[in-house]
C-alpha cells in the first residue's frame, strides 16, 4: 500500500466533466474546439483517450488540469469546484521538464517542498518514490545525465510526490524510441498497480491504449467530442504476459482494428 495516497472505496467518483465546451474566438471568427464533453472517472481508473491530430485531446487535458477555462460546463474533482491549476490535479507532459540546476532527487522533492511539507518528510517521500521508479541510483544526477525515459519515470515520480487526485499525461512516451516506450508502458503499469491513482491519459497510438488503461475513450474532431467509451477487455493484462505476447492474440487484432475504425470514421 502506498503510505503517501488517501485511501478512497474503490467505487469512488473522484471526477466529473459536465457538457464541457471550449470555442476560441468570437462571431465569424470564432472556432468550435470541444462540444459537450461528459465524462466520470472514479478511483482508480486509468482513462486513455484516442483520436485523430486536430479532435482537441490536449485541450480537454488542459481544460481538465486547469490551464484553459471551459466556455460551457463544469468540472467537479473529489466533490469540489475545479477551477484553476491546484494540487489535486497532477500532470506529466510529452518532455519531463524537469529543473535542469537540480538533481534529481531535488526535482522529485519540488512540488512537497511547494506545498510546505516537513523536510524529513520531504525526504522520506524522495526515497519512496524514486524506490517506486527505479531511480535511487540516480537520486543525485542532474537531468541532463541521465536518459530521456529515465527523466520521464523522475517527471512521474514528482508528480507522484505531489499526491494528486489524479495523474493527467499528455502523450508522455511520444518522444521516445520504441524500445523506450515498451519499456516505459511496463514502468507505469507497475507504478499505476502500486499506486492506484487515477489517470488520463492521452495518446494517438491504440495499442498504447489498449495495453494500459481500463476504459478507452474515442474522439472525433470538427467539433471535439466523444464518439465511444469503452471498457478495456485487456486491462491489467501485462501483469501476467509480455506486451509481445498480448499483441498477437486474435482477440487484441480484432479490438485493435476496431478502434481504428472507430477513430477514423
Amino acid at each position: 500500500m502506498n503510505p503517501y495516497s488517501q485511501s478512497f472505496p474503490d467505487q469512488r467518483l473522484i471526477c466529473r466533466l459536465e457538457n464541457i465546451g471550449v470555442t476560441f474566438g468570437s462571431g465569424s471568427q470564432s472556432s468550435e474546439v470541444l462540444r459537450d464533453i461528459n465524462l466520470e472517472m472514479k478511483f482508480g481508473d486509468f482513462v486513455c483517450v484516442l483520436g485523430a491530430s486536430g479532435c482537441g485531446k490536449t485541450t480537454l487535458l488542459r481544460v481538465l488540469a486547469g490551464y484553459q477555462p471551459p466556455t460551457t460546463g463544469s468540472i467537479v474533482v473529489s466533490g469540489k469546484p475545479h477551477t484553476k491549476p491546484d494540487a489535486d490535479v497532477g500532470v506529466v507532459f510529452q518532455r519531463p521538464n524537469l529543473f535542469p540546476w537540480l538533481n534529481i532527487a531535488k526535482n522529485v522533492e519540488f512540488g512537497s517542498k511547494m506545498q510546505g511539507v516537513s523536510k524529513l518528510e520531504r525526504q522520506k517521500k524522495v526515497s519512496y518514490y524514486l524506490d517506486m521508479v527505479g531511480l535511487i541510483d540516480a537520486a543525485k544526477l542532474l537531468p541532463h545525465q541521465i536518459s530521456g525515459g529515465m527523466q520521464q519515470r523522475a517527471a512521474i515520480a514528482r508528480t507522484l510526490a505531489a499526491d494528486p487526485k489524479i495523474v493527467l499525461m499528455d502523450e508522455p512516451f511520444g518522444a521516445l524510441d520504441a524500445l523506450t516506450r515498451e519499456s516505459m508502458q511496463s514502468h507505469l503499469q507497475a507504478i499505476w498497480e502500486r499506486t492506484q491513482k487515477t489517470i488520463f491519459f492521452i495518446t494517438h497510438d491504440v495499442e498504447e491504449a489498449l495495453l494500459l488503461s481500463t476504459r478507452i475513450v474515442v474522439m472525433h474532431a470538427r467539433p471535439g467530442r466523444i464518439a465511444k467509451i469503452v471498457d478495456n477487455p485487456f486491462a491489467h493484462a501485462l501483469k501476467g504476459q509480455s506486451a509481445a505476447s498480448l499483441r498477437v492474440k486474435p482477440e487484441f487484432i480484432q479490438m485493435r482494428a476496431e478502434l481504428v475504425g472507430s477513430i477514423h470514421l
